[in-house]
């Protein structure tokens, strides 16, 4: 028996740094994203003994625990560390991570990894968790026991799933609405975005102090204030289907981002941009805290091609994606082990039942 859990990677268009305290807690914050078709798995293979191996398919790392003893945060795949605690795991088993994109990438990674090792460790011992839940317990792992710095708007994401416009005023306060888009709004939404991947990645807990340590700053402030209210903007164009508007207020939420810390962009990051937008993009962002990752961008359908050739010729990366409306999930595979030689007896004995 093989437990799975998945759950989804996200894009966010507008509020990104708002769901951070202290500006949540006494502003309130507003965040505007959908998942896409990019994923982080976990399989939770159950074992006889008390043995606990994990392994990170990704960084090609193996993590070995004994289940009835302390577990103890040494720095090698801590999170998974902090979720084997937190669901309180005392059997043994083999757990395999592995991720669609790298860390660092601005599609909130780390976050979505941890609510896929939650659901599938929760199906695994048949406890049942909603949404809310799910993604509370997620923020608490990830930012209060293993004090990482970040928002709550990644671990929220993933557990919900689809397009949602998140209100969030500090812990146990978040209030997700889900957003009845017209499905040929999204295709068409689809189409004109790019998704381009910049080759650097960042660390947004670095980018995340510095943007907290500028909260006193009056422009920072004052440009945090204006990424939330383009939050609220950006939810009324996207229902109403004015998507040309929409992309022109993803520029303008990125020019207010980047007054927000002087690390959420760089010269590279810039003239990609500044590319983009010369080859007729009306709009976009760096996905995620900032300093490097996927950039998004908004393409008139008549210079979507233009647009994506000369990202690629200043060494952008262009991705293949959708939208991916399913929340997180977890299931059991009943895994049958057929070597190729069982295989050819079973087709021999004739045990398949194929049509004519």
């Amino acid at each position: 028996m093989v437990i799975r859990g998945r759950a989804p990677l996200r894009v966010s268009f507008g509020g990104g740094g708002t769901d951070v305290a202290p500006f949540c807690e006494e502003q309130g914050g507003a965040i505007i994203g959908s998942t896409i078709n990019k994923y982080a798995y976990c399989s939770i293979v159950p074992r006889e003994d008390d043995q606990i191996i994990v392994h990170s398919l990704d960084f090609d790392m193996t993590v070995k625990y004994n289940a009835k003893t302390n577990y103890v945060y040494d720095g090698k795949l801590d999170l998974v560390t902090a979720a084997l605690k937190a669901m309180d795991i005392q059997q043994g088993c083999e757990v395999y991570l592995q991720c669609d994109a790298p860390p660092g990438s601005g599609l909130g990674t780390s976050s979505t990894v941890m609510v896929s090792l939650l659901i599938a460790m929760a199906r695994w011992k048949g406890i049942e968790m909603d949404s809310y839940r799910l993604a509370d317990l997620a923020y608490q792992v990830e930012r209060e026991d293993l004090k990482i710095d970040g928002g709550y708007q990644d671990q929220y994401a993933a557990a919900f799933g689809g397009f949602n416009f998140i209100e969030f005023h500090g812990r146990n306060n978040v209030v997700v609405n889900p957003l009845r888009i017209r499905k040929d709004i999204i295709h068409e939404l689809q189409y004109n975005l790019l998704l381009c991947y910049t080759g650097n990645i960042h660390v947004s807990a670095n980018i995340i102090k510095d943007q907290v340590k500028n909260y006193n700053d009056q422009d920072a402030f004052n440009a945090m204030c204006e990424v939330k209210a383009l939050a609220y903007a950006m939810k009324d164009e996207i229902l109403k289907g004015n998507l040309h508007s929409f992309g022109k207020l993803l520029d303008y939420g990125w020019q207010s981002k980047k007054r927000m810390s002087s690390k959420i962009t760089n010269p590279q990051i810039d003239e990609l941009y500044d590319e983009a937008l010369k080859s007729g993009a009306l709009g976009g962002k760096l996905l995620g805290a900032g300093g490097g990752g996927y950039l998004l961008m908004y393409c008139p359908y008549n210079v979507r091609h233009k647009v994506a050739a000369r990202m690629e010729q200043m060494g952008g990366q262009l991705s293949d994606w959708n939208f991916e409306l399913r929340a997180a999930q977890a299931w059991i595979a009943d895994e049958k082990r057929w070597d190729y030689a069982s295989v050819k007896v079973h087709l021999a004995n004739g045990d398949y039942d194929f049509p004519v």
